[in-house]
């Protein structure tokens, strides 16, 4: 008896079956999404109505003879190229376990010229905004949690992370490196690589679904600053169409070539740095391990940060936002009420009530009475916390409002000053960076650096949900708003803000006379030849050293 014959039939059924079930299994899972580029197609993955891709390069590795040089275009590839998961961040040291800001990203190398997409599914000509992420020039990364697109997008909005080459490697200024350059300047290399992907997504951003004359670029702390930059940069112009800018700063940078305003060139500042890492030239330096050449940096004590190279960045910022030669776009502007309270500056301690007087007429002469009414002894070291973060954050922020006003230009100016319930447990109302979390939706510890309080209330999304609508709106329209809420009024010749608490609150002239006094006192140290709007009011050696 032949008993293949069944054996045979059995197998066919079975496989039959399989194929059957895989198909039904495919036609019930949502396929994974492709689109196609500038550069070649893109896989992405299919997330509760949402297109998501990962890792996308906007540009060309960045290593080797690139390092130091500006971002140069991405090589296209053939086929269908994976962005299911997050490319690595840009190399950066580590950062200390007991920071409240420890929060680091899972990978990092050279190659980290990188982008995501957040689309709705179905997408046509919608809002695009785009996120730059702060950590002072050194840290941080587009693939953190706290980032993730996925409330703008429910929102209707196309959003889009990137990455920008950090630290050393992406702010370093030096003679030599200049003269490769055909514009004879050098740093700035991190701005451009924002710029870069600026103009990646404004050539690819409708196969996202996304509208490419309706961009919105913003950014926290350094990456308000980065914002702060493209605002003023002409090799921007036209790439964004609005812009929200979340803790600032306009003071003084260093020139490219020359001393000023009390600080080093950044050329020299550059060729200080080589020669403490031990590399003759240019060459010797990009021979170093990256993360090593970073690390080593750090401890030197580089701290990066924007040149004023006569082209990029041609002129000082506050210089050309006084002049109203920024770009002519409606601007979301505003700090947080205790931006230092976290972790403090170190060194800074309170004196007594007398030493204190003592020490600020020292600093602030005739200005001294009206820095002790707002800053009062009697608060303790907050005094000179609040007073750093207003003269940072809140003078920068207001001198960019004030600037759009009397152009002509909208711009809505805010206090971020909600005390969230764990943030109140442990002292740390409104401080650095606390609303970004808010204004992504992502509140959950999960989403969080390991020591953050965890906002997990009620009334922690509801203020949440309040600042997506009025970014959102913002973007779509520039007119910032979220239904049954009070109406953001234009910052104006009346100095209104909004102050974002358990519910938004319209005000006009946030803190009175405290813009006055930072004006006048940037004023009085630019005069003297110092560099202005940076840790002023600590002690009286800053003041002689800044």
């Amino acid at each position: 008896m032949n008993r293949l014959g069944p054996m045979l039939g059995l197998i066919a059924a079975a496989l039959l079956l399989g194929a059957c079930a895989t198909a039904s299994d495919r036609a019930g899972a949502p396929s994974a999404p492709v689109v196609d580029t500038s550069h070649g197609a893109l896989r992405g993955t299919a997330e509760g109505g949402l297109r998501v891709f990962r890792g996308i390069p906007y540009a060309a590795p960045p290593v080797g003879a690139l390092r130091w040089a500006p971002p140069q275009l991405a090589a296209e590839w053939d086929g269908v190229r994976d962005a299911r998961s997050f490319g690595p961040a840009c190399i950066q040291p580590p950062v200390p376990a007991a920071s409240l800001y420890n929060d680091p990203p899972a990978s990092s190398s050279e190659d980290c010229l990188n982008l995501n997409v957040w689309a709705p599914e179905g997408a046509e000509n919608a809002t695009v905004m785009v996120w730059i992420h702060g950590g002072s020039l050194r840290i941080g990364a587009s693939s953190l949690p706290m980032y993730e697109g996925s409330h703008y997008a429910r929102r209707g909005v196309v959003f889009v992370s990137l990455n920008y080459r950090l630290g050393p490697l992406g702010w370093l200024a030096h003679e030599e490196l200049s003269g490769e350059s055909p514009a004879g300047i050098s740093g700035n290399y991190g701005l451009l690589d924002q710029i870069a992907a600026l103009r990646w997504v404004r050539e690819n951003i409708a196969a996202f679904g996304g509208d490419p004359a309706n961009v919105t670029v913003m950014g926290e702390s350094a990456g308000a600053l980065s914002t702060t930059y493209l605002m003023v940069s002409p090799e921007a112009r036209g790439l964004f169409d609005k812009a929200i800018i979340q803790s600032t700063n306009v003071r003084s940078f260093p020139e490219l070539n020359e001393p000023a305003n009390g600080m080093p060139s950044a050329q020299q500042i550059g060729a200080e740095l080589l020669g403490k890492l031990g590399a003759a030239d240019i060459d010797a330096a990009r021979a170093l391990d990256a993360q090593d050449l970073t690390d080593r940096a750090t401890l030197a004590g580089f701290a990066p940060q924007g040149t004023i190279d006569g082209t990029l960045l041609p002129r000082q910022l506050v210089d050309i936002f006084d002049d109203g030669e920024q770009a002519q776009v409606p601007v979301i502007v505003g700090y947080n009420a205790h931006e230092y309270r976290p972790e403090g500056v170190p060194g800074v301690s309170m004196p007594a009530p007398e030493a204190y007087a003592a020490r600020i007429a020292t600093i602030y002469g005739d200005l001294a009475p009206e820095f002790l009414r707002l800053y009062p002894a009697s608060e303790g070291v907050d005094a000179l916390l609040d007073a750093t973060g207003d003269g940072i954050f809140g003078w920068s922020g207001e001198r960019i409002a004030r600037s759009q006003a009397e152009r002509g230009l909208a711009s809505f100016f805010y206090v971020f000053d909600y005390c969230y319930p764990s943030a109140r447990a442990r002292d740390l109302c409104a401080f650095h960076a606390s609303e970004v979390p808010f204004t992504f939706g992502n509140l959950g510890a999960e989403a969080l650096p390991a020591r953050w309080p965890v906002p997990d209330g009620a009334s922690d999304r509801a203020v949440s949900d309040a600042m997506l609508d009025y970014w959102t709106s913002f973007a779509t329209d520039g007119r910032p708003r979220s239904e049954g809420l009070p109406v953001w009024q234009p910052y104006g010749t009346r100095q209104n803000y909004l102050r974002f608490t358990d519910a938004p609150e319209p005000g006009r002239d946030f803190k009175p006379g405290m813009v006055e006094l930072h004006d006048a006192f940037a004023a009085r140290r630019r005069a003297d030849g110092h560099s202005w709007g940076l840790r002023i009011g600590l002690s009286a050696a800053d003041a002689d050293e800044k």
